[in-house]
């Protein structure tokens, strides 16, 4: 469960995160200083409720001119809905499906380490962040389950499928 500690809010204001900017469909365009307010005052307007923090990246083909990757931060209030913080980085470069995938993992677990980064004074943890990665056990990526959640879980990163990832395939598909 996460918790929040408002004492520690100013402390962590780095500039070196302020040019990282996230977009929200209720408070605009953020930097990673601002998205961290605005969680922890989620957080901390209902604190008797379970919350987790999921990270998730899916990503688009664009008709042979690269790929439209969405990397999406969740604040979900189990049971009772959440607040969400997406980012895209457009790769001019072409993948295939493979590649495409493993691109989307470590975007996440990158996006991961720059929240965690910046939460570590707020009681929030490895453990209470999951990892949604946008494959499943049907379709073409099947192949692909245990080595994408092996490389998740050997970062200490709890991961989660399809049809449980909705951090990837709903939150961030949302955006490609």
């Amino acid at each position: 469960m996460i918790k929040s500690n408002k004492s520690n809010m100013k402390n962590n204001d780095s500039k070196s995160f302020l040019n990282d900017c996230f977009n929200s469909p209720t408070y605009g365009v953020l930097s990673l200083v601002k998205l961290r307010r605005k969680a922890l005052e989620f957080i901390e307007s209902a604190p008797e409720y379970q919350y987790r923090l999921v990270i998730g990246t899916d990503s688009q083909p664009k008709n042979g001119h690269g790929v439209d990757f969405v990397t999406a931060i969740v604040i979900h209030r189990v049971g009772y809905g959440g607040i969400y913080f997406w980012r895209r980085i457009i790769d001019s470069k072409t993948y295939v499906l493979r590649s495409r995938i493993y691109q989307e993992a470590a975007l996440s677990l990158a996006c991961a380490d720059e929240v965690l980064a910046l939460l570590k004074n707020d009681g929030i943890t490895k453990y209470d962040v999951e990892i949604h990665v946008d494959i499943g056990s049907i379709g073409e990526t099947k192949e692909m389950i245990n080595e994408v959640v092996g490389m998740v879980r050997s970062c200490g990163f709890n991961v989660k499928t399809k049809p449980h990832s909705y951090g990837a395939s709903k939150v961030a598909d949302r955006h490609t």
